[in-house]
C-alpha cells in the first residue's frame, strides 16, 4: 500500500501544494470500509492575504483548524445543508488551506452511493465539494483530522504534468474574484464548474 503524505508536504506554499494535490488519493476508512479518490480539483485559500479566506479577519472558534499545523482537515458546514473539506497548509498560526472541490471515485464506489442517498451517476457522486463529503461520509466530526493518522489520509499517486493542469478564478465567492486559485485537472470528468474561464498551465 502506498505510504502517506509526509507532514512535509502541506507545510510548503499553499499554491503548490494546492497543484501538487491533484492526482494524488484521498484515503477515507469508514465504519470498516475503504473509500479511495483521486483528487482532480481543488481551490486555494490563503488566511489574511485573501478576502475570500474563512479566516481573512482571524481566529474564530469556527475557522480555529485552519490556524493548526499543515496536514489536518478542516471541515464547515454551509448552506445550512452541505459540508465541504479543506486541506491545512503551511507552519502553525498562518491559516491558510486547500478545498478539495472534485474527486474521482477509485474504490468504494457503491458504498459512495448509499451515502449520496440517491440513484446517481458515478461522475455525479464526487464532482463538487459538497458531493465529494457526503460520498466519502464526512462531517463535522472530522473537523480537525490529522492527515497523518489512519481515519483520512492522502497517499502519493502518479504526479499529474504541469500541461495537464488548468487553473481559473474560484467558485462561489464575493471577494477575492480576481485570483485565479482553483486548479484541476483539464478534461477529467470529475471537475466540477466547468465553465470558468481556463488558463493552462
Amino acid at each position: 500500500m502506498p505510504s502517506k503524505l509526509p507532514r512535509s508536504f502541506y507545510l510548503r506554499p499553499t499554491l503548490q501544494v494546492a497543484k501538487e494535490l491533484l492526482g494524488q488519493l484521498i484515503v477515507r476508512n469508514y465504519h470498516g470500509e475503504r473509500l479511495v479518490g483521486r483528487i482532480v480539483e481543488v481551490e486555494a485559500y490563503r488566511g489574511s492575504i485573501d478576502p475570500a479566506s474563512h479566516a481573512y479577519r482571524g481566529k474564530t472558534k469556527r475557522n480555529e483548524v485552519m490556524f493548526r499545523e499543515g496536514g489536518h482537515l478542516y471541515v464547515y458546514f454551509t448552506y445550512g445543508m452541505h459540508f465541504c473539506a479543506n486541506v491545512v497548509t503551511r507552519r502553525e498560526g498562518i491559516a491558510e488551506a486547500v478545498l478539495i472541490r472534485g474527486v474521482e471515485p477509485v474504490r468504494g464506489i457503491e458504498v459512495m452511493r448509499r451515502l449520496r442517498g440517491k440513484d446517481v451517476t458515478d461522475v455525479d457522486l464526487t464532482n463538487g465539494p459538497a458531493k465529494f463529503c457526503e460520498a466519502f461520509g464526512i462531517k463535522r466530526a472530522q473537523n480537525g483530522v490529522s492527515l497523518m493518522g489512519n481515519e483520512m489520509y492522502l497517499t502519493r499517486a502518479k504526479r499529474i504534468l504541469t500541461s495537464k493542469i488548468a487553473s481559473t478564478t474560484r467558485i462561489g465567492i464575493q471577494a477575492g474574484v480576481e485570483k485565479k486559485w482553483r486548479f484541476f485537472v483539464a478534461g477529467n470528468p470529475w471537475v466540477s464548474g466547468k465553465h470558468h474561464r481556463v488558463r493552462k498551465g
